[in-house]
């Protein structure tokens, strides 16, 4: 994906590996909306969390992103996610709230990819 400037960006978003896992269109669209809802709630709750210091919460919110990002995501992603979700077992809250800043971006970028391919597929 280029952007306006063009500056090539990560693509994150696998939808035919979706596909290939899913097997179902409709179905898959339905669990994109799933995930778009999932990401626009957790994404800033497991900040927050972390700027608390509450690791813990922050470990609740990432582990079944770890479960769900492999349907839907470059295996980078889900590594990248894995290790932080690993790091918030028994990190230090500076180092997770550090590891965190670093893959938000990802993040906010996997959640605008799915948005985007949502508002141009409908749920047929």
């Amino acid at each position: 994906m280029s952007s306006l400037l063009g500056d090539s960006r990560p693509t994150y978003l696998d939808t035919q590996l979706a596909m290939s896992q899913i097997g179902d269109a409709s179905t898959m669209y339905g669990m994109l909306v799933m995930l778009e809802e999932t990401l626009a709630k957790d994404i800033p709750l497991i900040a927050e969390s972390l700027v608390l210091g509450n690791v813990a919460q922050a470990n609740r919110l990432l582990h079944p992103l770890k479960g769900f990002l492999p349907i839907f995501c470059t295996a980078q992603l889900c590594d990248d996610v894995s290790k932080i979700e690993f790091m918030s077992k028994s990190g230090a809250a500076a180092d997770v709230r550090e590891a965190y800043r670093v893959l938000r971006p990802e993040l906010d970028l996997l959640l605008e990819e799915v948005a985007d391919y949502l508002s141009t597929h409908d749920g047929a």
